[in-house]
């Protein structure tokens, strides 16, 4: 017998009796195993640090297009006094607190909100399901994985209350600048610099027990039937950010950890010698160190990580396209071996990032070539899910929308990157608002509307409940306005090389008097968008509030779904009870066909779930048949 069978054999029968599954609250709802518990807890906690990362982009805004003017009550009531007089001058921002804010933005939105969401939340919840698997492979450790994420979070958030204040040396943390960071701290160890590297530890460590936990459970864990190519994109996707999880964050972890000891054992990982600061002369230190070595193993994973924030929300927009629209997903295989290219890729374009640092030639034209190369499988994934749009009888429900606003917005965020794969164009653009602004339409109104479509989409499985159109629509007009209005804008200033660090907009240079001064000119002709931006991100802050009525509302005032299947779907996580218990299924689950048969000229409905036994043509008079089930994979 297969390990797929002896799984789900073990737990055909009992999967779904509730009544004798009562672990009690502390162990359903706190230190819970169920995947789906777990899921639950990295969605909500993740929103919750997506909205503490949001409100320091909303004081940086008022900062850079307001510099001369005190924070309002409405943005400073969060901070205690003592923490104001020590961090605020007059009540404006300073530039130290302003590259405080910038590099905790950086970390708590990509390590602590959209990750976390896009695979803890989702893949947790949604991969068992749609693979006919009762629970995770290993479920104590998906319990710890939470609880190191939570914990590097705590860590990482709660330094602002340390006399250093939390980390400010960008969200990339590079070297030498960080190995020097809150010098005056005489115990290192309690210094925000260093609180950040002991959580970044915490969370690469949960990521790591994640994507063994996920890779697992793919192969292994497959209901009968479920081949390789019956399975989901989604799957595919979950399975693909879990090998770029487990291969490319080692390498940040160990940098991690030899910077760490840069700052508290007083090594040279990354600490050249030579190194001159003006508030200690020539630096005490061994040296030897390389600050380009923190680079590369930084950038090694910061590339395939922008792959692991978009992977998720693709595949959530790839299951969301085909049920609205009663059509096939167009080039499946073409999507899924795109998504395989586009991990392989992820893994030798890292220093484009690094076009500044002096590379020669040959090594820049390498990473340039590799750069667009990877640009093609990300067009097919794209280009495939447009396509699918096309004849289709599309539904605009909640989560459509969303979807079809990812793909336009996904779309603009690829294509304005293709400049900066080139060095010569990179030197000019590079630490612009143009390198800001291509990279936030990606995640932003790209990453974010997908994972939006996805709260919208599944959660009628999840509490048996829909959302409220009109919230949802309140919701997403104002924030696609909103968000083109922020991002837009930034390429434009980038251009006209505004500089992503200026904490005052550039607002120094109106002061400049000199009529030639060519730069003063541009800057003056452009920093008028700087407010333009800040009101358009403070509107956006106002078109969440929909958002977290309906999140919250619907689940006591939200319409009762009417079937286990309300949108007549054909992937497995629509056959199990709605919310689906301990065990997911009430039966051993099988599958049978593909994952995406709609509308198919032979069937009476307009979609055949993967579960459904397929019906068999008997001559007159001979007596009807059990079917037999397809035979299980083969065990991994």
């Amino acid at each position: 017998m297969s390990a797929h069978a002896a799984h789900t054999d073990d737990h055909a029968g009992h999967g779904h009796d509730d009544h004798h599954h009562n672990p009690g609250f502390l162990r359903k709802y706190v230190f819970s195993t169920d995947h789906k518990m777990i899921g639950l807890q990295y969605g909500l906690t993740a929103m919750g640090f997506l909205l503490f990362g949001f409100f320091l982009m909303i004081v940086m805004r008022w900062s850079i297009a307001y510099p001369h003017k005190p924070l309002p009550e409405i943005l400073s009531w969060l901070f205690t006094d003592t923490w104001k007089a020590r961090w605020l001058q007059d009540g404006k921002v300073t530039g130290e607190t302003y590259n405080m804010f910038g590099a905790m933005h950086g970390t708590i939105m990509v390590f602590l909100g959209i990750v976390p969401l896009g695979f803890g939340a989702f893949g947790n919840y949604v991969t068992p399901l749609q693979i006919g698997a009762p629970d995770m492979a290993f479920p104590k450790l998906n319990m710890a994985s939470y609880w190191l994420y939570l914990l590097g979070g705590l860590i990482m958030c709660g330094s602002f209350f340390m006399e250093s204040g939390a980390a400010k040396s960008g969200w990339t943390n590079y070297s030498p600048l960080a190995g020097f960071a809150d010098g005056q701290i005489v115990n290192q160890w309690l210094a925000g610099q260093t609180q950040w590297l002991i959580g970044l530890v915490c969370l690469i460590s949960s990521s790591l027990l994640g994507s063994v936990n996920f890779i697992t459970t793919i192969i292994n864990l497959r209901a009968r039937g479920m081949t390789w190519m019956r399975m989901p994109f989604f799957v595919w996707a979950m399975l693909v950010t879990g090998f770029l999880l487990l291969l490319a964050f080692p390498p940040l972890e160990a940098a991690g950890i030899m910077q760490l000891m840069d700052r508290v054992a007083h090594s040279s990982f990354f600490m050249p010698s030579g190194l001159f600061t003006k508030s200690e002369g020539l630096a005490d230190i061994s040296g030897g160190g390389s600050p380009l070595l923190f680079q590369h193993l930084f950038w090694f994973l910061g590339h395939p990580e922008v792959y692991v924030l978009l992977l998720p929300s693709i595949a959530c927009v790839a299951e969301i396209i085909p049920v609205n629209t009663r059509k096939p997903l167009w080039g499946y295989k073409a999507m899924v071996y795109g998504v395989l290219v586009l991990g392989f890729l992820s893994f030798i374009v890292w220093a484009h990032h690094m076009y500044l640092t002096g590379m020669g030639p040959i090594v820049s034209t390498w990473f340039q070539t590799t750069t667009v190369l990877i640009s093609v499988p990300s067009v097919i994934l794209l280009t495939s899910m447009f396509i699918s749009l096309w004849g289709g009888s599309i539904r605009f429900t909640p989560g459509m929308i969303w979807a079809c606003a990812f793909l336009p917005m996904f779309g603009i965020g690829g294509l304005t990157g293709l400049p900066l794969a080139f060095n010569l164009a990179d030197l000019h653009l590079h630490d612009t608002y143009y390198v800001i602004g291509h990279f936030h339409y990606v995640v932003a109104p790209g990453i974010l509307f997908g994972l939006f479509a996805g709260v919208y989409h599944w959660y009628p499985k999840v509490t048996g409940r829909h959302m409220s159109r009109t919230l949802a629509h309140l919701h997403f007009w104002p924030s696609l306005i909103c968000m083109n209005l922020i991002f837009f804008p930034m390429l434009v200033q980038g251009m006209a090389g505004f500089h992503r660090r200026w904490y005052n907009g550039g607002d120094a240079y109106l002061m400049a008097k000199d009529s030639t001064n060519v730069f003063a000119n541009i800057v003056r002709h452009n920093i008028e968008m700087n407010e333009l931006m800040s009101w358009a991100a403070f509107a956006m802050a106002v078109a969440q509030i929909p958002f977290i009525l309906n999140l919250f509302g619907a689940k006591f005032f939200g319409k009762k779904v009417e079937s286990d299947n309300p949108y007549n779907a054909t992937t497995l996580e629509w056959a199990t009870p709605t919310p689906p218990g301990h065990g997911n299924f009430l039966t051993e689950p099988v599958v049978y066909r593909g994952p995406y048969e709609y509308s198919r000229p032979d069937c009476e409905n307009d979609f055949l779930p993967q579960w459904e036994e397929p019906k068999r043509a008997l001559p007159e008079g001979e007596p009807a048949e059990p079917t037999t089930p397809p035979a299980a994979p083969a065990a991994h």
